[in-house]
């Protein structure tokens, strides 16, 4: 009996040596593979550490840095998901909404009514016995109100009024809106998002209007949070102008106290050219602080550099109070644009966060 025990013990402990030497086996075929797997993910395609993105996808592109979106970083955005929580990140527009003073108002017109129908009769099929009718609306609209997506074609520059790409006005204008780059050519993006709560940051419920957020402002807030920005990612900078939106934006003085804070060029092309952002936004109309810095080039240094130099599109009036009440600053973001052909930005949309 006492051999029988002592080779037992001898095959039990060979087995688990064994199994041991399986197990190291695997560790060291599987954890370089990760390695691999995680430098893939920083080499991300196109752009390039101290240079960003630019005109490098070919010259009829007309998508910009979001090229860089794979099948890849769009597991990687929906993998944030883990409760199932959706953020509305849009805001409610009419005719009385706040609005960038460069942009015309809107109109929501009935075309038309039940009661119009049936008193019009000038369809056969409108005379029933059910009495059916419809709601049926005109809309006399700018495409850069509300929460927005600028297309690639919003800024010009240069005596030539070229846009991203080298596309020029004389080549690509029209009755009809632009012909290159246009808000149809917006993807439909997903991606992991960043929320950057500078206002919170500095123990603010709002940044005062003309503030200019800085990389230095930047880095605190995501020192603060404990967040870091990977290359791809959609980047997201709270001034807390939104808290002041209520229902539809009717208040245009309290708005305009807050909604000029924004970030400067060297944020701009810190977030791009260190960070590796895709997408830069805010919760403000601009994005960016107006009125711009003494010794910029134009009134919108940001957005030249951002839409027309690095193809990085910009989101403006997205809302984030509520991620910013959770703490959630890292989210699945989810955005589609309407396919206008011709418009210049993704207007009155309705972005979403998920986590």
């Amino acid at each position: 009996m006492t051999n029988i025990i002592k080779f037992n013990k001898q095959k039990l402990m060979g087995i688990l040596v064994f199994s041991l030497f399986i197990l190291i086996g695997i560790l060291i075929l599987v954890f370089p593979l990760k390695l691999i797997s995680d430098s893939e993910k920083q080499a991300l395609k196109g752009w390039e550490k101290g240079r960003g993105w630019g005109w490098i996808w070919g010259d009829q592109d007309e998508v910009g840095a979001l090229n860089a979106m794979t099948s890849q970083s769009v597991l990687d955005a929906i993998n944030l998901v883990k409760s199932g929580q959706v953020y509305d990140l849009g805001i409610s527009y009419d005719r009385n909404s706040y609005k960038w003073p460069g942009h015309s108002p809107g109109e929501i017109i009935s075309f038309r009514t039940p009661e119009g129908v049936k008193r019009q009769q000038d369809h056969d099929f409108a005379i029933n016995k059910a009495g059916l009718a419809w709601h049926s609306c005109a809309l006399f609209i700018n495409d850069n109100v509300a929460t927005q997506i600028d297309s690639l074609g919003h800024i010009t520059t240069g005596s030539d009024n070229h846009w991203y790409n080298g596309f020029t006005e004389t080549d690509w204008g029209g009755n009809w809106g632009i012909r290159r780059a246009d808000a149809s050519t917006i993807p439909p993006i997903i991606l992991r998002g960043i929320l950057i709560d500078v206002a919170n940051s500095k123990g603010l419920d709002a940044l005062p209007g003309g503030t200019a957020i800085t990389p230095t402002d930047l880095r605190v807030a995501l020192e603060l949070q404990d967040v870091e920005i990977q290359p791809g990612d959609a980047v997201f900078v709270r001034t807390g102008t939104l808290q002041y939106w209520g229902s539809t934006g009717t208040d245009h003085k309290k708005i305009a106290e807050y909604d000029s804070a924004g970030i400067n060029l060297d944020s701009a092309k810190w977030l791009v050219e260190e960070k590796g952002a895709i997408l830069v936004g805010s919760d403000t109309s601009g994005l960016e602080v107006v009125p711009a810095p003494e010794g910029s080039t134009s009134f919108n240094p940001v957005h030249e550099y951002l839409l027309v130099e690095q193809g990085v599109h910009i989101g403006e009036f997205h809302y984030l109070e509520r991620l910013a009440k959770d703490k959630a600053y890292k989210f699945c973001y989810i955005a589609a644009t309407n396919k206008i052909k011709g418009t210049t930005a993704g207007f009155t949309m309705r972005p979403i966060a998920l986590r």
